[in-house]
């Protein structure tokens, strides 16, 4: 995909896969769609049509690292996705970026991938050219432009997802992540969908909304927030698809 500084395309409209953990997070993308087709694979229901104008396909894809990659993988076989958009919650790994802000992936990476007992560093995935994978430069620069004009109350900010099977909500763990992998904020599906689409080549940015802070508060936070912080992230993604 390419964007111009205008946010217009130089080229034909690719086909989007959006993809949520959540049900939540995908009902009100499904209300602003005009759906064509509906299709259920893996336990999934893949909804193809169009919003914004854009040719999209919109699915959850459950909770967790193989439930985001099988789905990524679906959206690039069977339905020849193009671009890979990844909403959803994660926790702060910062102090200055609090409840309710967003943070756009600059690049992902599994925090909980540990080969360490055959010499590799923490996150290193053995045998593979990279364990960091970077998102689409156009779409972060878009989706940043767009996020500070659909959301004026909030802050937006660039930097890495760490992603693993497990809610953070232990300070000790999180200050690990700071310190080893130097995370902007951790949730569960982002680096999974992020290898997916770099082994595939497909371009894709993983955006987060921060619900918690990913310490001793965060399951008190989590419920309380995670509402607002899909709010967020659904007025940013449709802004994405008007200017694209």
């Amino acid at each position: 995909m390419q964007i111009n500084p205008e946010g217009n395309p130089k080229r034909r409209r690719c086909m989007l896969g959006i993809i949520g953990a959540m049900e939540e997070e995908v009902a009100s993308f499904k209300e602003k769609m005009e759906i064509q087709e509906v299709r259920t694979i893996a336990g999934m229901e893949f909804c193809r049509g169009i919003c914004e104008n854009q040719p999209v396909i919109i699915v959850r894809s459950g909770i967790g690292k193989v439930n985001a990659a099988v789905c990524t993988q679906i959206l690039c076989d069977v339905f020849q996705a193009e671009v890979i958009i990844n909403t959803g919650v994660a926790g702060s790994l910062k102090n200055a970026i609090n409840i309710g802000d967003i943070v756009l992936s600059v690049d992902a990476l599994q925090h909980d991938m540990d080969a360490t007992g055959f010499g590799y560093e923490p996150g290193v995935i053995p045998r593979m050219e990279t364990s960091v994978f970077k998102a689409d430069d156009a779409l972060v620069d878009l989706a940043e432009r767009v996020c500070r004009e659909v959301n004026p109350d909030i802050q937006v900010f660039r930097g890495r997802v760490v992603s693993g099977d497990q809610f953070v909500s232990d300070h000790v763990v999180k200050e690990r992540l700071i310190r080893l992998f130097g995370g902007y904020c951790t949730e569960m599906e982002g680096a999974s969908i992020a290898q997916a689409a770099w082994l595939n080549g497909i371009p894709f940015i993983v955006i987060r909304a921060i619900s918690d802070k990913a310490d001793g508060s965060a399951e008190m936070d989590y419920s309380e927030f995670e509402m607002k912080a899909i709010e967020h992230t659904v007025r940013l993604v449709t802004g994405m698809l008007r200017n694209m």
